[in-house]
């Protein structure tokens, strides 16, 4: 009897390991020097020159740095920049263990020649932000609404677009379906899922692992120790009460997070909305691979969107 019940506190002793292992390798907060360094050649390829041009430009930059506090009591930090009472507003949100210079270095120029101000956000549980546990969109959708609700009491924007690029693009477009401001005019979302579900079961069966059993430990991880539930939201299905128009970019060529996951948010977004897919543009890098095209469609949302004065 009693190696019966070893045997059983055993099993669900390595049950319990198991679970928390798979919460910190998806869920848990683990910012090496390295996620904050734009410079992975191996990566970046013929692209690293532009990514290095365009964290030097961030580095450029004055920012003011402003913290809020989440709907669940974590302090939240973000930095603006040419920030002026009434002008149009950016919110940008990076990307899943990512951070704001990797991820719109070479944007920000750009958005800054177009005359907004930028806010760009640290995720919970990345940099400067408070937190132990990644959501996945799900915490972080109700962070955007905090984000956005603050810049638009305390700044008073004509406009405020939310700008999200992987992880980012999922939570800005989870947060389509809150009680955004009246001020929110458009939504930008680059590389972004369907849902944490659709993804993580996509990254399990990339790794070529078993995938029922490997999705429900990390479900359960995330239940018990980030006290979060996977599937509370998907950007899918707050796509179809979005009220504010949804420009959708994508790589065709992304094999982290299939273009075809664009698609389907494209097709179930009840809001105006508008595609692009860039041929040969791998995860998060549609804007550099075609950047005169990206610019161009940019400049037709802002154009169709922004009030006019």
């Amino acid at each position: 009897m009693k190696a019966l019940l070893l045997a059983l506190a055993l099993l669900a002793g390595a049950f319990l390991l198991a679970t928390w292992l798979c919460y910190c390798l998806a869920f848990r907060r683990h910012q090496r020097a390295k996620t904050l360094n734009v410079f992975e050649e191996s990566r970046y390829g013929s692209l690293a020159a532009a990514m290095r041009a365009g964290r030097a430009f961030y580095e450029s930059l004055h920012f003011e740095e402003v913290e809020i506090t989440s709907f669940d009591g974590v302090r939240l930090h973000g930095r603006l920049c040419n920030a002026q009472e009434g002008r149009p507003t950016i919110l940008l949100f990076h990307g899943w263990r990512s951070c704001a210079a990797r991820d719109f270095g070479c944007v920000l120029q750009f958005y800054l020649e177009q005359g907004f101000a930028l806010l760009l956000a640290d995720q919970r549980a990345h940099s400067k932000s408070g937190g132990k546990t990644i959501a996945f969109g799900v915490n972080e959708r109700w962070d955007c609404l905090a984000w956005a609700r603050w810049a638009d009491e305390r700044r008073h924007p004509s406009a405020i677009y939310l700008d999200g690029i992987s992880m980012g693009a999922a939570t800005v477009l989870m947060a389509s379906a809150l009680d955004l401001p009246a001020s929110v005019r458009g939504i930008i979302a680059d590389s972004g899922y369907t849902s944490p579900r659709a993804i993580l079961r996509k990254v399990v069966r990339q790794l070529h692992l078993p995938v029922r059993p490997a999705y429900f430990l990390l479900h359960l991880g995330a239940r018990l120790f980030g006290r979060f539930d996977l599937e509370a939201a998907s950007a899918a299905q707050a796509l179809e009460t979005c009220r504010v128009p949804v420009l959708l970019v994508h790589g065709e060529a992304d094999n982290f997070v299939p273009c075809e996951m664009s698609r389907e948010n494209y097709a179930r977004c009840a809001s105006a909305k508008r595609l692009i897919t860039v041929p040969g543009a791998d995860h998060g890098f549609s804007y550099l691979v075609d950047k005169p095209g990206i610019e161009t469609a940019l400049k037709q949302f802002f154009a169709e969107t922004l009030p006019r004065p």
